[in-house]
């Protein structure tokens, strides 16, 4: 069966995590993408990591699948009109770059737009170019900081500190191919492409306040900002007497199997644990009391209690666990693929199963430059042409493809 994008060009002039974590979601879906890389080595996410051979390291291999490489050196006119042919036979271009580099490129949305009028053009930014901070260079622990992500941390144990993930690159990644699959739906309806922004603040400072705008909502504002059941310092996981465990009874019956399995079902007269509101009043008292009663039972046998008394429970995994984990495995969450040139790798599918339309894993993620010849043969060229471009230094591939 075809995914739901197939017959989809995307044109993806993106790097390190944020585009091609985002436009590779669009691959699996069935898109054809054509991953356009700059000299001399193209995307610096090849290198990030641990790598078995220059430019095809492993974060690498897992965020570029299903696409097709084009090197183009846009600094040559020669470059800039291999991808001017390419532009009309796409339906999305998507870029990375500060829009004022990319505009000296001659590539912004008014020249893209002149090419190809009904384009899906997207710019991926660190912030939006309606603001002060329009120029300004944004990675993911920058965007961390000023979303206020990193402060959080603060305010559970006084320092500030990032989360140990590229959180905010991946969160605007899925974000943009959520943009992408929007506007494709309205052209499907409308015929219209149209310009689509998707700046890095914006979408950490959205995620971040989902839960934490908390009373702040209202005008005037009746509380700070910040919910307090995950601020505080107590919502973490429990130590156990052999390792430590997620507990997280919730609702009232919850409280009432655990205080009676602790051997204290009185405190769910407690004025403070009677009912939800309370225990959020109290969360701090409540965490606590949890924290205390945990270290007297192993992690197994917590596990046990809590699906007795049906409350939401799971041991800690280690990263090294979930390679061995038993229901990842049982719903295929790692698939083996023979790479042409890295030999055996282990990818991470898609998450969602589309009954009708399933994503798949259909190529390997591509050396630089692959199939710089297979497209420009798509657009017209002919080998003299394209044996011009490359000895031009305009189009070029991987050393050891020759």
């Amino acid at each position: 069966m075809a995914g739901a994008l197939e017959g989809i060009r995307i044109i993806d002039i993106t790097t390190v995590l944020l585009g091609p974590y985002g436009t590779q979601m669009l691959a699996d879906a069935g898109a054809d993408v054509i991953k356009v890389e700059a000299p001399p080595t193209g995307d610096i996410a090849r290198n990030m990591g641990a790598v078995k051979n220059v430019n095809m390291g492993g974060i690498f291999l897992n965020a570029n699948r299903n696409k097709r490489s084009l090197a183009l050196d846009l600094k040559k006119e020669s470059a800039k009109e291999v991808l001017r042919k390419l532009i009309p036979t796409a339906d999305v271009f998507v870029h990375n770059m500060r829009p004022q580099a990319m505009a000296g490129l001659g590539f912004d949305y008014d020249a893209v737009a002149a090419i190809k009028p009904d384009i899906i053009y997207v710019g991926a930014y660190g912030f939006g170019q309606d603001g002060p901070y329009k120029s300004k260079p944004a990675y993911d622990d920058a965007i961390q900081a000023s979303s206020g992500l990193a402060s959080m941390f603060r305010r559970q144990d006084g320092d500030a500190r990032y989360v140990p993930a590229a959180i905010a690159d991946k969160v605007t990644g899925l974000t943009m191919s959520q943009a992408v699959a929007f506007a494709l739906l309205h052209k499907e309806r409308t015929g219209e492409g149209q310009f689509v922004e998707v700046p890095m603040l914006e979408v950490m400072v959205s995620f971040n306040l989902v839960e934490h705008i908390n009373g702040c909502a209202y005008e005037p504002p009746i509380s700070e900002l910040g919910y307090a059941r995950v601020m505080t310092a107590f919502r973490r996981p429990f130590p156990t007497k052999d390792g430590f465990v997620c507990m997280l009874p919730y609702s009232d019956k919850h409280w009432l199997n655990f205080f009676t399995a602790v051997g204290r079902p009185e405190l769910m007269e407690d004025p403070r644990f009677s009912n939800y509101r309370a225990r959020i009043g109290s969360v701090d008292d409540l965490y606590g009391f949890v924290g205390e009663c945990t270290p007297e039972r192993t992690t197994a046998e917590w596990v046990e209690v809590c699906e007795e008394q049906q409350i939401p429970c799971m041991p800690i995994a280690d990263l090294d666990d979930l390679l061995e984990d038993e229901h990842l495995n049982a719903v295929g969450m790692f698939e083996k693929h023979t790479h042409p040139t890295e030999g055996e790798t282990l990818l991470v599918r898609a998450p969602v199963n589309y009954a009708k339309t399933p994503n798949s894993i259909r190529t390997h993620a591509p050396r630089f430059g692959e199939h710089g010849a297979e497209v420009l043969g798509e657009l017209g060229y002919d080998e003299s042409s394209i044996a011009e471009l490359r000895e031009d230094g305009a189009v070029l591939s991987d050393p050891e493809q020759g």
